[in-house]
């Protein structure tokens, strides 16, 4: 059995879980998440815990355990306090602006690159150098900030580009002169 699907997710105050089979739907003061979760697994709610356990003795029913626990628990946090990934810009002249809900960036092109949020997503720009990216979905907001790190990923020579935060760039040495 799997130890992270053992665990019990508790369900803080003004987050409401309804279950119908396995269709699961969240609600909380940042917003309402659903999903289906995959067929050998089971969950359950009692009081202010929701418990998910393999359906049958399967392989399959097993694997799944642990990622449909975690993808439970993602979902109750992100209606009851959201999530935030911040991106640093790092370059001379490599900015980045919010004009109304879209996200300007200009990093080293001959244009400037636009990004549309999906629903549920905002985009927020801090300085000009500091994006930050949140909503109550963890993976819709894993993938805009894998998108827009995707613009100008940070190069190894001088550390230019686009990084999340805390990130570590290897840095390479550059060319040595000639003798």
């Amino acid at each position: 059995m799997s130890r992270i699907g053992k665990a019990p997710i508790p369900v803080p105050g003004g987050v409401t879980v309804t279950l119908s089979g396995l269709d699961v739907t969240v609600k909380g003061p940042k917003g309402e998440l659903s999903r289906t979760l995959p067929e050998g697994v089971a969950i359950t709610q009692e009081g202010n815990t929701l418990v998910v356990s393999p359906a049958s003795d399967s392989r399959r029913s097993r694997e799944r355990h642990g990622l449909c626990r975690t993808l439970v628990a993602n979902m109750v946090e992100g209606v009851s306090q959201g999530y935030t990934r911040k991106l640093e810009i790092v370059g001379v002249g490599y900015r980045a602006a919010v004009q109304g809900k879209k996200l300007v960036v200009s990093a080293g092109y001959s244009h400037q690159v636009e990004m549309v949020p999906p629903e549920g997503v905002t985009f927020a720009v801090d300085g000009n150098t500091t994006v930050l990216i949140s909503g109550a979905n963890k993976e819709l907001v894993g993938n805009e900030a894998a998108k827009v790190r995707a613009i100008r990923p940070p190069e190894p020579y001088k550390g230019k580009g686009i990084k999340y935060e805390g990130e570590r760039i290897l840095r390479k040495a550059g060319k040595t002169g000639k003798k």
